[in-house]
């Protein structure tokens, strides 16, 4: 059974891809799958190929005039990020990013849509 964040971010792609014709940005989002369950060769030979414990969920690897792009950390309820994520957030906007924690796909979408300016 998918977790419920796994289905808000799912419903946050979903509606990127139904508006990517209209705002090519939205063609540039993606998830970085550092998370989940494994089993220990799997995760072994992840962490081999250079897996990083925190990185945020999202990409958008395009700026906006004001930041070089936007970095979204996934929660939903009551879940709170990890120390490891809140230091990646922490860099990456030191680095000239938008990174934020989103509760939720409606919360993640008013973060895009205010970042993309659309």
């Amino acid at each position: 059974m998918r977790s419920k964040e796994a289905q808000e971010q799912a419903i946050l792609i979903q509606w990127c891809k139904l508006n990517e014709n209209r705002v090519e940005a939205l063609k540039y989002i993606f998830h970085v799958p550092n998370g989940g369950y494994r089993n220990k060769i799997e995760a072994a030979n992840l962490k081999r190929q250079g897996v990083k414990s925190g990185v945020p969920d999202l990409l958008l690897l395009v700026p906006n005039g004001k930041y070089i792009g936007l970095a979204i950390e996934m929660k939903v309820g009551k879940n709170k990020p990890t120390e490891n994520q809140l230091r990646w957030l922490k860099f990456l906007k030191k680095q000239g990013y938008q990174a934020c924690i989103c509760y939720g796909a409606e919360e993640g979408i008013k973060v895009i849509k205010e970042y993309l300016k659309i």
